[in-house]
């Protein structure tokens, strides 16, 4: 298993595997892929199983405290030198979820994100995965002021402690 960053030309196999791992209105568009690549590519990195993509991470660099609904449609709201890394998806392929590798994503960005010293990460996730991100080290703020898809999520946040 490897990481890397994203590259445009994985832009179609990445939007497939986001229509399997989330329901048609939350799911991010083959053309919001597509601008996520090419806006924040430092922000967007792919899990491959050989050649093969089962995985990926991504999201924008801001200077907002809080994650709202207009980041997921505009990538330009991304400012590289933004205190806060947000997180727009973790998707892994199913056959391969339960396999510890979503995790492995995850401390990848907040390894990324602590060397490029951002003050923390941010990202909202469904009541069902909250003790999965506290086991992060990720601190429950209640219901975000999320609306995206239509269902209600909670905002998760990880403050990096900077000496």
């Amino acid at each position: 298993m490897k990481i890397e960053k994203a590259n445009i030309k994985d832009a179609l196999e990445i939007a497939n595997i986001e229509k399997i791992c989330f329901p048609p209105l939350e799911a991010a568009s083959f053309e919001s892929i597509k601008e996520r690549i090419t806006v924040f590519k430092n922000h967007f990195f792919v899990l491959k199983d050989n050649d093969i993509i089962i995985g990926f991470i991504n999201g924008m660099v801001t200077d907002s405290e809080n994650l709202s609904d207009d980041m997921y449609e505009d990538a330009n709201l991304h400012n590289e030198n933004g205190l806060w890394q947000m997180v727009f998806g973790i998707d892994i392929i199913p056959k391969y979820q339960g396999k510890g590798y979503a995790g492995m994503l995850i401390r990848h960005f907040i390894n990324v994100a602590k060397n490029e010293n951002r003050n923390g990460i941010v990202l909202t996730c469904k009541e069902n995965l909250v003790p999965f991100y506290e086991h992060f080290g990720f601190c429950n703020e209640g219901i975000s002021q999320s609306e995206h898809g239509g269902v209600r999520w909670y905002q998760m946040r990880l403050v990096f402690d900077k000496k």
